[in-house]
């Protein structure tokens, strides 16, 4: 065999290899956003698809297990059962009120098992109490505090 068509042929398995595996990655990282009543219309394969819920934290859902937590999202009225089983730890933010956005998967008797959850605190990043901002520079005037430049030279000391 001649070493052009040797390269041609190892190039063409490569070239497959690498987009069996861009198509494959890309199926499987696909997740779509539902809102808490969307859920109960999902049909076949997209019902148990990883998709991405988000709501409130029901207060005084939380439940802390071994192996996650348990908590109740809640959206227009309705809600939704969610076990979170991801590695990763707990937002500092999520609490009972936060708002939650989880990714996984429902599981046929209608539970939500998340294997990612994020919160935020939606109070945090709103402006103070009568709309006013704090000023943006706050800190004391430049040059506070520092030595100044201009020191005149005393007698008997050496000259800069």
């Amino acid at each position: 065999m001649k070493p052009k068509f040797k390269f041609a042929v190892g190039a063409g398995i490569i070239v497959v290899a690498l987009s069996c595996l861009a198509w494959v990655g890309a199926r499987d990282s696909k997740t779509y956003y539902h809102t808490i009543p969307e859920l109960s219309t999902l049909q076949g394969s997209a019902r148990h698809a990883r998709i991405r819920v988000g709501g409130d934290v029901a207060a005084g859902s939380i439940t802390h297990r071994d192996d996650g937590v348990d908590f109740i999202l809640t959206e227009q009225g309705q809600t939704l059962a969610v076990s979170y089983v991801g590695s990763d730890p707990l937002p500092d933010t999520f609490k009972d009120g936060a708002q939650c956005l989880v990714e996984g998967h429902e599981t046929p008797d209608g539970h939500f098992v998340a294997e990612t959850i994020q919160a935020k605190c939606a109070s945090k990043y709103e402006a103070a109490p009568g709309g006013v901002l704090p000023p943006a520079n706050s800190g004391p005037p430049a040059g506070a505090g520092q030595p100044s430049r201009t020191s005149a030279a005393t007698p008997g000391s050496p000259a800069s």
